[in-house]
């Protein structure tokens, strides 16, 4: 059904869906089921959204340059704080 072609659809169509979903409901012209059946398919294509960014991250590698010029692949770590600019000198 929906939710199958939903689970297969890319990212970026997984968040048109959301845009055009927030659209529908902020018109305000759904009926009260159809703004509660929004909303539900909201929650799951944002849990969908999250879960092919964690994906995403998981599958990132960091290269780095040795000395002798060769590259080496480094895990990619999410930062717990951005870096501050300006503070390596």
């Amino acid at each position: 059904m929906a939710d199958k072609e939903n689970g297969n659809a890319d990212f970026a169509a997984t968040l048109d869906r959301l845009e055009m979903l927030v659209g529908q409901m902020e018109s305000g012209e759904l009926t009260l089921e159809a703004s509660l059946a929004a909303f539900e398919q909201g929650v799951r294509l944002t849990r969908d959204a999250q879960k092919r960014l964690d994906e995403a991250e998981l599958k990132v590698r960091a290269l780095i340059e040795r000395p002798d010029g060769s590259l080496d692949e480094e895990p990619f770590e999410s930062p717990s704080m951005p870096p501050e600019a300006g503070n390596d000198r």
